[in-house]
This record gives C-alpha cells, sequence and structure tokens, in this order.
C-alpha cells in the first residue's frame, strides 16, 4: 500500500515544493507521513464542506492548491473556520498535502491547464523564475495563440466565461482583436506589464485591482478578470490525472462540494 509520505515525494517531482514563492506554505500540512492512503480527494481548497466530504468518502488524504494553513496558526480550536476545518482532519485523520505557488509555475501546472482551457496554442512562459534541478524553466504564467479567425473582446469574453464555468468576468475591451493571449490562475494582475513587454494584445487573470483597469485602458490592452476559483480550478483534473496515473491503484476523485464562492446578478 501507499502511504502519505510516498504520495508527498510524487507531488514534489511533479512540481517540487522547494520552487513555492518565499511567502508561500505548500507542502505536507496535516497529518501523519506513514499513513496508509486508498482514496485522495483533490480540491482546489481545503474548507469544512470539503473535510466532512473526505471523511464521508473515506479519504484518508486530500491534495489541494491553497494552503490549509496559510498563516501562522496561534491556535487551533472550533472559534474560527481554520480551527474547525482543522480539526475536522485530525479529527477524521485525513492528511493534508497542499501543492500552491509551485503548482502554479511549473509545466503541465495551472497555468498550463488554464492557457489550454481557453484553447491557446504554441504555449511560451510569462515570466521566468529559474530553473529547477532537473534543468526545466519555471514561472508564472503563460502566453498562447489564438489560432483561427480574429474575435474581439466581448466574444473572447464570453468564451473565457463559458471554458471555465466562471460566475462572471470583468474587462477592458481595448479594441484589439484577440491573438496573442497572456493568462495567469489567481492573482496576477501585477503581471500586466510583463504582458505588454511581450506582445500581448490580451491578458486573462483574476483579483484584478482597480488601478490595473485603469492601466489596461491607458495601454490599450484588453484586460479579463475570470475570478479566481475558475482561473485556478482547472488544475484540479490535471491533479486528479497525475494521481491516477502515478498511482492507478488508489480511488482518486475531486471534490463534488466545493464550488465558487460567490455568485453575480
Amino acid at each position: 500500500m501507499h502511504t502519505v509520505m510516498e504520495i508527498y515525494r510524487y507531488l514534489d517531482t511533479m512540481a517540487p515544493f522547494a520552487l513555492q514563492m518565499d511567502f508561500d506554505n505548500a507542502g505536507f500540512l496535516v497529518g501523519r507521513g506513514d499513513r496508509e492512503v486508498h482514496k485522495i480527494l483533490v480540491s482546489l481548497d481545503i474548507t469544512e464542506e470539503v473535510a466532512a466530504e473526505a471523511a464521508e468518502l473515506g479519504a484518508e488524504l486530500i491534495v489541494s492548491h491553497h494552503p490549509v494553513i496559510f498563516h501562522p496558526a496561534r491556535s487551533v480550536t472550533d472559534a474560527d473556520p481554520t480551527g474547525r476545518t482543522l480539526l475536522a482532519l485530525t479529527e477524521g485523520k485525513v492528511a493534508a498535502i497542499c501543492a500552491h505557488t509551485n503548482l502554479d509555475a511549473v509545466a503541465g501546472g495551472v497555468n498550463e491547464a488554464l492557457a489550454k482551457a481557453l484553447g491557446l496554442q504554441r504555449l511560451e512562459q510569462l515570466h521566468q523564475d529559474g530553473i529547477d534541478e532537473s534543468g526545466r524553466p519555471y514561472g508564472v504564467g503563460r502566453i498562447g495563440v489564438l489560432e483561427g479567425i480574429p474575435v474581439y473582446l466581448p466574444a473572447f469574453a464570453q468564451r473565457v466565461k463559458a471554458a471555465l464555468g466562471a460566475a462572471g468576468v470583468r474587462y477592458v475591451d481595448a479594441r484589439r482583436p484577440v491573438r496573442r493571449v497572456a493568462v495567469g490562475g489567481g492573482a496576477c494582475g501585477d503581471m500586466l506589464s510583463d504582458a505588454v513587454k511581450l506582445g500581448c494584445d490580451t491578458f486573462v487573470t483574476s483579483d484584478v485591482k482597480y488601478n490595473v483597469f485603469l492601466d489596461a485602458k491607458a495601454l490599450g490592452v484588453n484586460l479579463i478578470d475570470a475570478g479566481h476559483y475558475a482561473t485556478e480550478q482547472v488544475v484540479c483534473p490535471v491533479l486528479v490525472k497525475w494521481l491516477k496515473g502515478a498511482f492507478p491503484d488508489l480511488e482518486v476523485v475531486q471534490s463534488a462540494r466545493h464550488r465558487e464562492v460567490y455568485a453575480c446578478l
């Protein structure tokens, strides 16, 4: 049988945890490394609902993108959501491995999944942070080409919303045809300048601040904010595929309970 630590070591080969950004807290965060694993639940986040789902499914491990412990915990009690989630995990003997900014940066991770979901071709890196121990370049964001008949932003924004299942999209229309597109899963609005320098006419990301919308308008760049959940949820099927391929004798399922937290009118 496979253990939590064995699965952690495999994920470390696919998205090395050493590549995470300084502010991050990715890794093996909850549980016992020698615990046997028969079922894995994959989710973008680990919430109280997801912890309960894992217990109901009999999953010994949750693999998520966002860390279940991000800021230092001064206490673990039922007085706050993080404490209740951690208590549910430990009391249910459910371990947690979280691959965050390391999964954003590596080949096949969040940003490539996002680019492929939008139908982009000939992918390249938006920003290169370095080279890993295997000689592979890594960095957040991707650039791709939208082939075929050129479309303008309102039509492309509708395509993005449908492809990602987004609750809604916000955008700045620079009235330029969409051809060379940069993507940044999650909060990557500060990479707008990188997209401009690399000749992109369109940038798709999330959590965009007001001033970045102003900058996009001034720079004449199409900008789409499709939401944090929608731009990163695309990596969950990738994690399921990786884990099923590496551990075919384990049951690996994606959370059916975790959904976008907000709605749009």
